[in-house]
């Protein structure tokens, strides 16, 4: 297992996190942030809603939180290629904390985490390049890109790596059902990399297991949704495609999970019109992670994908909705009064 290589792009500098300011445009409401400052002084110096923050090609590596009071905060790379401008770390579930307080836990592994309501994020790399082969003393592997929690969360050509837990799309409660947009995303991976109970739609996007150098299968899934109960629509993946770099077979789409602090959630996934590669097994597509929580008893369907991964051998295996039953599966349903590329 190697290290990626992050920055394809402009020829960026690593950037450690410090505490220098931002520079400050003519119009006080857009902060730019280059090779020597720190992203998360920028996010500190946002004094309301509606700022821009425009981070310049380079390799930024120290941790990002968005408190939710930094409402409407757009945050975006300074050209259209991700790849220019990357924001990455390398905690892991089983991390020490520099206190000695424990371990970071899933969530506190997290590069990215926002709980901002109507936050955007443009044009970013948010990876966690933290490895297993690196730590074999850790058993808490999970390792997160990016943890979301707002309402009204918008990614667009935004790139997301990381293995096991990429991309945590939650809620700011249990009670609560928060939307989460991604489109022109691509989002790599192993184990549950695309988790969570957020009401979360994928459009367009890119999802790419990825080789791990071990002897059994599954190596991993793709989603490992954990939707409440009360919530009508979990993932949705809409005209995506998803790839691998395993071989055939290796993969399953989904698993539900259902947390031990949440055991009434009713796990939601549907993927449609998609294109599912052979890293995905087309037999046995899903699996569970508990036993008694099987993956038959959620709301798990596909409709109309293609491609060798979404071939239908074994009926039972694979539940698909019918044209009257897609109706309900939209973007719009989904995302309700909120129309994020109007």
């Amino acid at each position: 297992m190697h290290r990626r290589t992050l920055l394809t792009g402009f020829a960026g500098g690593l950037v450690a996190a410090g505490a220098a300011p931002a520079f400050a445009s003519a119009d006080r409401r857009i902060l730019h942030v280059r090779p020597g400052d720190s992203v998360q002084a920028a996010v500190d110096a946002v004094a309301g809603p509606g700022w821009t923050i425009v981070v310049h090609p380079g390799t930024y590596r120290e941790v990002v939180s968005i408190p939710a009071r930094k409402a409407g905060l757009t945050l975006r790379g300074a050209t259209r290629e991700p790849r220019d401008a990357v924001i990455v770390y390398d905690n892991a579930n089983g991390t020490p904390k520099p206190d000695g307080s424990g371990t970071y836990g899933t969530a506190g592994s997290a590069t990215f985490t926002s709980a901002a309501p109507g936050l955007t994020v443009r044009d970013l790399t948010l990876a966690n390049d933290w490895l297993r082969a690196d730590h074999p003393d850790i058993t808490g592997t999970q390792a997160v890109a990016s943890y979301t929690y707002g309402d009204r969360t918008r990614f667009e050509n935004v790139r997301l790596l990381a293995h096991q837990d990429t991309l945590f799309v939650e809620t700011t409660a249990l009670d609560t059902f928060d939307r989460q947009y991604f489109r022109h995303c691509y989002i790599e991976g192993d184990v549950d990399f695309v988790f969570g109970r957020a009401t979360a739609v994928f459009e367009q996007c890119h999802f790419r297991t990825l080789a791990r150098d071990v002897d059994f299968t599954p190596k991993g899934m793709v989603f490992a949704p954990s939707t409440a109960r009360a919530n009508p629509y979990g993932i949705l993946a809409v005209r995506c495609r998803i790839t691998s770099g395993a071989e055939d077979a290796a993969y399953k789409l989904a698993r539900p999970w259902v947390p031990s602090y949440e055991t009434t959630a009713w796990p939601s996934l549907v993927v449609r019109e998609t294109r599912i590669g052979p890293g995905i097994d087309a037999v046995t597509p899903y699996t569970n992670m508990r036993e008694n929580h099987p993956w038959q008893t959620m709301r798990f369907a596909e409709y109309r994908n293609t491609g060798p991964g979404a071939a239908v051998s074994v009926p039972e295996n694979r539940p698909q909705l019918g044209r009257f039953q897609a109706t309900s599966h939209t973007r719009d349903n989904y995302l309700g009064d909120w129309r994020p590329c109007a």
